[in-house]
C-alpha cells in the first residue's frame, strides 16, 4: 500500500487447522490480484489448562467465558509459572524475569504480594484444588495443575 491510499475494506479469515486447505485456496485466488495485499499474522497459542486460557496474543486470561483482569505483573508473573509448571522457580529468578533486575531488599513481600493476588483472582473462578502456587518456604514458589479438575462454563 502507498502512502496516500486508503483502505476500502478489510478482510478478516480466521481458521481452525482443519480449514487449512480452504484458506490456501483463498489465499492462492488473492494473488491473481495485484491490487489486493495479503498480510499474515502469527497466531500465538492460547494455553489451557485445568479451566484456564492464557491468549497470549492479547494478554488476556479466561475462566470459561469469563476474564480474568490481571495486572501486568500478575499476568507476566502466572505465564511464567505456568511455563514452568511443576518446577520450583526460586524468589530470584522470578524477581529478575518479572523486574529484569536483580533482586535487591525484601524482593520476597514484592512477590508475595503477586503470588496472594493472583490465587485471590484466578481462586474465585475456579473450583478448589484446579490449581495451586505453592510456596516453598525460603526458596520460591511453584505452579501445580489437577489434570482431573473440571470447570462448569
Amino acid at each position: 500500500m502507498k502512502e496516500g491510499d486508503s483502505i476500502e475494506r478489510v478482510l478478516v479469515i480466521e481458521s481452525e487447522k482443519r480449514n487449512i486447505s480452504i484458506i490456501d485456496e483463498i489465499l492462492e485466488g488473492l494473488k491473481e490480484h495485484p491490487e489486493f495485499e495479503v498480510i499474515c499474522l502469527k497466531h500465538e497459542p492460547v494455553l489451557s489448562l485445568s479451566g484456564l486460557e492464557i491468549d497470549q496474543a492479547h494478554r488476556k486470561v479466561y475462566c470459561g467465558s469469563q476474564e480474568i483482569r490481571l495486572t501486568a505483573k500478575e499476568y507476566n508473573l502466572l505465564c511464567l509459572l505456568v511455563a514452568n509448571k511443576g518446577c520450583v522457580l526460586t524468589y530470584d529468578q522470578i524477581y529478575q524475569k518479572l523486574w529484569k533486575e536483580e533482586a535487591f531488599g525484601n524482593a520476597n513481600n514484592a512477590i508475595a504480594c503477586h503470588v496472594h493476588n493472583l490465587r485471590e483472582k484466578i481462586g474465585r473462578l475456579l473450583p478448589e484444588g484446579c490449581f495451586a502456587i505453592r510456596c516453598i518456604r525460603e526458596v520460591g514458589y511453584c505452579f501445580e495443575t489437577d489434570t482431573n479438575c473440571v470447570v462448569a462454563t
